[in-house]
């Protein structure tokens, strides 16, 4: 899908993919989704993660060029703004990086970095910023390290683990056979270190929009 120049939000076009899902899957494998969702709401994790108020934790990661970037040093330039996606393989990842790429203007004139974690291996994640042009730094989180810090890591359930290893094998994706993932958490973090906003969904096919990162970077 080619989001570029889009005005619309984020969302709507996460909708019409989230549609064209509704009418392709089975009954069957829209309870294994629908369950995964639910399990993920179920575990406490939107209560634990870190939230609006917390001190981000400072990390250090390497980015799509294998440079080391780190979100303290990061933060003496202005605001970040801290992202994670599950992967170049989902599709809702495909549409927000795209969509984040197309209004990266937006966020770095309101004077803040745009950082994405995703807990693939570098070259899976070198693949996913060249196919969608990213101007702005993928890291990876191998084997979740820092998503575990701030508690937006959760375990797949054994059916959508199944379907998702054998769909594209999500372990080789990653590197380790946890099949565990992280939320599509997105934070704002000020100059201070503290947690500004944060966008915590149980379903992955729900993203921050970026009219109300901007907002959040305004009120810094």
């Amino acid at each position: 899908m080619d989001t570029t120049k889009n005005t619309g939000t984020l969302d709507a076009l996460l909708d019409v993919k989230r549609q064209d899902g509704a009418s392709k899957f089975t009954e069957e494998k829209k309870k294994i989704y629908a369950d995964g969702i639910a399990s993920v709401s179920d575990s406490g994790i939107l209560d634990t993660a870190l939230n609006v108020g917390d001190k981000a934790l400072d990390f250090s990661l390497k980015n799509q060029l294998n440079q080391t970037v780190s979100l303290y040093d990061q933060l003496k330039d202005g605001p970040v703004v801290l992202t994670w996606y599950r992967g170049g393989w989902c599709p809702y990842c495909n549409i927000t990086l795209h969509y984040l790429q197309d209004k990266l203007p937006e966020i770095k004139t309101a004077g803040a970095t745009l950082l994405a974690l995703t807990p693939e291996l570098p070259d899976n994640s070198l693949n996913t910023s060249e196919k969608n042009n990213l101007e702005f730094s993928v890291l990876s989180d191998v084997g979740n390290v820092i998503g575990k810090n701030y508690g937006v890591v959760f375990e797949l359930t054994p059916e959508v683990a199944t379907i998702y290893n054998n769909g594209f094998g999500l372990n080789e994706k990653n590197g380790d056979a946890s099949n565990q993932l992280p939320l599509a958490a997105t934070y704002v973090i000020d100059t201070n270190g503290i947690i500004q906003y944060a966008f915590l969904d149980a379903d992955y096919t729900k993203r921050a929009e970026v009219s109300e990162i901007v907002t959040a970077l305004k009120k810094q």
